[in-house]
């Protein structure tokens, strides 16, 4: 099978297009057949491997060293003999281990059943980001109805769900983005729009109660002069280029401030978890979210890929398509 491999780190020309064996499924997994792959920041980060500490994270999440991808959609090729939920030929998305291949295997605690209504694309683009900015802010940030929300970094793949999740509660919601995407970030139903190179959020007279911060370039201390009292500042995005100071610091410094003021910061990453991909996979199948696609590549165009997410310019997701 054809698959997206790289053997060394690097910028995105490291990546390239090679025959490697197709893979058998274990007792308790699924090999899917893919459709759709959908690229992340943490793939152009593994690839690129720095700072270097981040070569460690495959190891520590098992995931095939050389093999990008993650989020994943297609068809059930075969399964493991333990597997129960799946079979043969059935729809599904999910997390998969390189997703930016012909075929890929996972666990089948990682994957649901896709629904009809909704496209391959559309349900590859979901399981990190929208993992990311549902549990962000209904199990991280407390939203409720009514509550004034903030998402920093309102046109990205985690940002343009999130604005929409947030409406989902009945959430007043605040996007902040570029001049360019203003009115992209308005359609999908932000009550207000900053645009950041007009305006510092920080510095407004609004306040909030929650920030979900998907870009990472205001600390803590920054964002308390726009929160409630009682504020979450949800940490779920990182600055573009950091050191491994930076990546360690940030967080403690963030989390010890927490201890002595009102307002919390809670560093966050996503869990797996099927309950939460059935409900996103519903909503859009209900027309009440609508995954933001920037641009759909080829399987042999993935460098490509990768390198439009590293520019940092992509509104909403950037989409794989294998095409056999």
């Amino acid at each position: 099978m054809k698959a997206a491999v790289y053997t060394n780190y690097g910028p995105p020309e490291v990546v390239r297009i090679a025959d490697v064996e197709k893979p058998v499924p274990r007792d308790d997994e699924v090999l899917i057949r893919v459709h759709a792959a959908a690229v992340n920041p943490l793939d152009w980060r593994l690839m690129k491997g720095e700072p270097r500490a981040l070569r460690i994270v495959p190891r520590l999440l098992k995931m095939p060293i050389g093999r990008p991808g993650v989020d994943a959609a297609g068809e059930v090729e075969a399964i493991g003999k333990n597997v129960t939920q799946f079979k043969p030929g059935d729809a599904v998305f999910g997390g998969c281990r390189g997703a930016f291949a012909e075929y890929a295997t996972t666990r089948e605690k990682s994957i649901v059943t896709k629904p009809n209504s909704v496209t391959f694309e559309q349900a590859a683009s979901i399981y990190v980001a929208g993992l990311t900015a549902l549990q962000g802010l209904r199990d991280k940030g407390k939203i409720q109805a009514g509550s004034k929300v903030l998402v920093n970094g309102a046109a990205g793949g985690v940002g343009t769900f999130a604005v929409q999740i947030a409406k989902v509660f009945a959430a007043h919601v605040t996007g902040v983005c570029s001049t360019r995407n203003v009115d992209m970030v308005r359609s999908i139903g932000a009550d207000e729009v900053i645009d950041y190179t007009k305006l510092d959020f920080t510095v407004s007279n609004q306040r909030y109660d929650l920030i979900l911060d998907c870009v990472g370039n205001h600390s803590f201390s920054a964002c308390r002069r726009v929160l409630n009292s009682d504020g979450r500042f949800v940490m779920v995005g990182a600055p573009h280029d950091f050191s491994l100071i930076e990546l360690m610091a940030t967080p403690i410094k963030a989390l010890l401030l927490s201890v002595f003021v009102s307002q919390k910061a809670v560093p966050f990453i996503a869990k797996a978890s099927q309950n939460d991909l059935t409900l996103l996979g519903e909503l859009i199948a209900t027309g009440k979210l609508r995954p933001i696609i920037d641009r759909c590549y080829t399987l042999s165009e993935s460098t490509e890929a990768i390198r439009h997410v590293e520019e940092g310019h992509a509104r909403g997701k950037v989409v794989i398509k294998c095409e056999y």
